[in-house]
């Protein structure tokens, strides 16, 4: 065989191989497929220096690594906000014409499975993320290059993030289960847990055998100079990743919802599973002019669909305790099987919403689970009441501690804290993954150190020692000092992973994160309304947080003083006549706009979307529009991009 007919190989196989494990129309026998393969690999052995890297023989896998590595997103890959229904929908809808005018709207599936993110430079995958926790993921790369919907080399030359998710086929995940059960494993729950537990097998040769496929959704870091997020999908669709079999431009609600029915109504006739329906508007422009929140951007949202309904019978009321002391009733029901997943408890939120729904144990219920929504029930069919249905009573008693309870109402609190549910949950929340990551510290193990009374807070945690540990059921020497060894590797953790592990109510990893940025070690002094001031931050989340810093200062003081958390790096600012300076940009220009602004907030400007009195600088590029007509009305200084680069 010549390197000319291995190349023409080459491409015949890459065809088939598409046809077969993306498509699902072979457009080759197997036979025919094997035959073509070995020749390739043949001569792949007989002539290492002429091996294609990108030939399909490279998608087996078989690399089998220890663990994954981390990896940073360029660009942050956001979580999007859930809408329900069409009132949400319409609040959602009124809020983008509120804010900005002339939206666009584009929709499409949201399909149910593993973020990922592709980075390609010099038009090759140098790199897949997993999504983490939106900042910072785990390198999957070796296991995504044996997915043949991931090109492994594209037609474009510059660095680019592309994401989308990772998914299976519903007839594939049936086949992985019928061979699991055979091979006594455990089952996925799930075709969303099928896929994300393939792409992070540490054998890579068991994901090339799962038959996953990556559909694109979006574009993180990139430089495409397109003004519709639509048009840059279609380019990324020009390089052969898959494009979503629906997809539709809106321009009213009547028309997002009369899509959001046509993709329910055609649900089971694509192979994937979906959960809802993705609306994004498609203006680049007003998408920055919107912004984001702590959370998500305020561009987009996921249209859930309606939640799947199950009748069942409540057997039994137990109340919980969380880490802040609230007491929520949980149903325990009949165990019912809803979207794949096996449902034995429902919330009942608090005591209000039993009174409101008149929930009482032995009904028959109507259940309802959409997504990772908690479920919940939603309805008693009290024409199935037989007479010996129990009500619930208020709770007067903390259900593990025995304390008196603090009714507000709606809300019942232990006041206790030392109350074992709160100490336990508290610590199992500090020494998670997204928080302090202490290994091997599992809820078993802080269940078990808190019932021998080895730790009655976080802070007992750094004073545990091995001969402590070696006196307790299950522990040996190997044990004890993996698990004061990763207590001790906490120490030292970025700023912003200690505040997200005090699990203080409403500050998840976003808003722990810009409190950290912010304010550094004085975040512990804020007050409400300086923290009011950070983006996303409301003044019920800021009074909740302010309430928390006075009631636990010197506690954390101690805990921080122990752990010596670190302070985010923030970028240097450089001096420039824009340095506190409100600063508008609009136009295309010879960067993306994001650039423009990263670039002018390392100056020290404040980048805003609109156009208002107190903006100092609009700096406008080609074809800029109604932000430039209002810069003149308001007499707001005009600077083009050339203008600003000689400024700066």
């Amino acid at each position: 065989m010549t390197k000319e007919t291995y190349k023409k190989k080459i491409e015949t196989l890459k065809k088939w191989a598409y046809a077969y494990y993306v498509d699902d129309n072979p457009i080759a026998t197997d036979e025919e497929y094997d035959t073509l393969y070995r020749s390739i690999e043949a001569y792949e052995k007989q002539n290492p220096s002429d091996a294609d890297e990108n030939s399909p023989t490279k998608r087996v896998g078989g690399v089998v690594r220890d663990g994954f590595s981390k990896a940073v997103h360029r660009a942050p890959m956001w979580s999007m906000e859930d809408i329900f229904d069409e009132d949400g929908l319409k609040t959602w809808f009124e809020r983008i014409h509120k804010n900005v005018d002339g939206a666009e709207f584009f929709c499409e599936p949201k399909f149910d499975g593993a973020s990922l993110n592709l980075v390609y430079d010099s038009g090759k995958l140098i790199q897949a993320i997993t999504r983490g926790d939106g900042k910072i993921g785990e390198d999957v790369t070796q296991n995504v290059k044996t997915i043949h919907s991931v090109p492994l080399e594209i037609d474009y030359d510059d660095f680019i993030e592309i994401r989308g998710e990772v998914v299976i086929k519903i007839s594939d995940f049936e086949i992985i289960n019928k061979q699991r059960l055979e091979e006594g494993e455990a089952l996925f729950s799930n075709p969303r847990n099928a896929a994300a537990g393939s792409l992070r097998q540490l054998d890579s040769s068991i994901t090339a055998k799962r038959r996953l496929v990556f559909q694109p959704w979006g574009i993180g870091e990139n430089s495409l100079n397109l003004p519709k997020l639509s048009e840059k999908m279609n380019f990324i669709y020009s390089f052969g990743f898959l494009k979503p079999p629906m997809q539709k431009a809106c321009n009213s609600i009547d028309e997002i919802e009369e899509f959001y029915q046509e993709i329910i109504s055609k649900r089971d006739q694509i192979e994937m599973m979906m959960d809802g329906m993705v609306i994004k508007v498609d203006n680049i422009d007003l998408q920055e002019d919107l912004g984001y929140t702590v959370k998500y951007p305020k561009w987009m949202c996921a249209y859930k669909f309606p939640a799947v309904e199950k009748i069942t019978r409540i057997n039994d009321i137990v109340f919980q305790v969380g880490r802040t002391g609230v007491i929520t009733p949980v149903a325990e029901v009949e165990p019912v099987d809803i979207d794949g997943a096996t449902v034995e408890r429902a919330t009942l939120h608090n005591f209000d919403e039993i009174k409101r729904k008149d929930i009482r144990i032995g009904d028959s219920v109507i259940i309802i689970r959409s997504g990772d929504v908690i479920p919940k029930i939603i309805k008693v069919i009290k024409e199935r009441r037989t007479g010996s249905e129990k009500e619930i009573q208020r709770v007067t008693k903390c259900p593990t501690c025995n304390s008196e309870l603090l009714d507000e109402g709606t809300l019942i609190k232990c006041q206790n804290l030392e109350c074992s549910d709160r100490v336990v949950n508290s610590i199992i929340h500090y020494a998670s993954k997204k928080a302090l990551y202490i290994d091997g510290l599992g809820e078993k193990i802080v269940e078990q150190l808190h019932r021998e009374g080895l730790i009655r807070s976080v802070k007992d945690l750094y004073s545990l020692c091995i001969e402590q540990l070696l006196e307790l059921e299950g522990f040996k020497e190997k044990k004890a000092l993996k698990l004061l060894n990763a207590i001790e590797s906490s120490k030292g953790v970025s700023l912003d992973r200690f505040i997200y592990g005090l699990g203080i109510e409403h500050i998840g990893e976003v808003a722990a994160k810009s409190l950290a940025l912010e304010y550094g070690l004085g975040w512990i002094d804020q007050k409400a309304d300086n923290i009011a001031l950070l983006d996303g931050f409301g003044s019920e989340m800021s009074e909740s947080l302010e309430e928390f810093l006075h009631v636990n200062r010197e506690k954390i003081i101690e805990l921080q003083d122990i752990v010596k958390p670190k302070e985010l790096e923030k970028k240097e600012l450089k001096e420039s006549v824009f340095n506190g300076k409100v600063v508008v940009v609009t136009g295309s220009m010879s960067q993306s706009r994001s650039e423009i602004k990263k670039l002018l907030e390392s100056h020290g400007a404040k980048v805003t979307g609109s156009v208002s009195k107190k903006t100092d600088f609009v700096v406008y590029g080609e074809d800029a529009g109604s932000k430039y007509d209002k810069a003149i009305s308001l007499g707001v200084e005009l600077i083009s991009e050339e203008q600003m680069r000689s400024m700066l």
